[in-house]
């Protein structure tokens, strides 16, 4: 018996066939920025609830940088430790990366180093460029 709340296969994500370009960018964009699912919430609760309560602790540590009241290291240590739990958390709700260029659409279930690389490289591009736009602004003490 097929359970709903599971996807049928998980190195595929559910818009993997989408014919809209539109709903597909939308889809890629949403993926990487949420790494929870619906199948992840039934099977690890206490581990996508502590993900949860981490991932708004990371985005206010973020805003908290945008106010000024965050110096550089704090906010590197907060991004480094939920990049390190997010790999958790995407392990069990969406357990999948592509498989070969960005823009095609093959994919394949993630072991733990798949994840590990996948999240550090789209956690360090995201960190970089809020990093930079904070610290453009004025808004990021770097003390030397």
């Amino acid at each position: 018996m097929v359970n709903p709340t599971m996807p049928t296969d998980p190195a595929s994500p559910p818009y993997a066939e989408t014919t809209s370009l539109a709903r597909l960018v939308a889809a890629e964009a949403w993926d990487h920025l949420w790494p929870w699912s619906h199948h992840g919430f039934q099977r690890q609760r206490a581990l996508q609830g502590a993900g949860m309560a981490l991932g708004l602790a990371a985005t206010v540590v973020w805003v908290l940088a945008a106010l000024g009241h965050m110096q550089a290291g704090a906010v590197i240590g907060w991004w480094f430790g939920w990049s390190v739990f997010e790999v958790f958390v995407r392990l069990g709700s969406k357990p999948y990366v592509k498989d070969g260029p960005w823009w095609g659409r093959r994919y394949r279930v993630a072991n733990k180093m798949d994840m590990v690389c996948y999240v550090g490289f789209k956690n360090l591009l995201i960190g970089a460029t809020l990093f930079i736009a904070l610290k453009s602004l004025g808004f990021l003490v770097v003390q030397g």
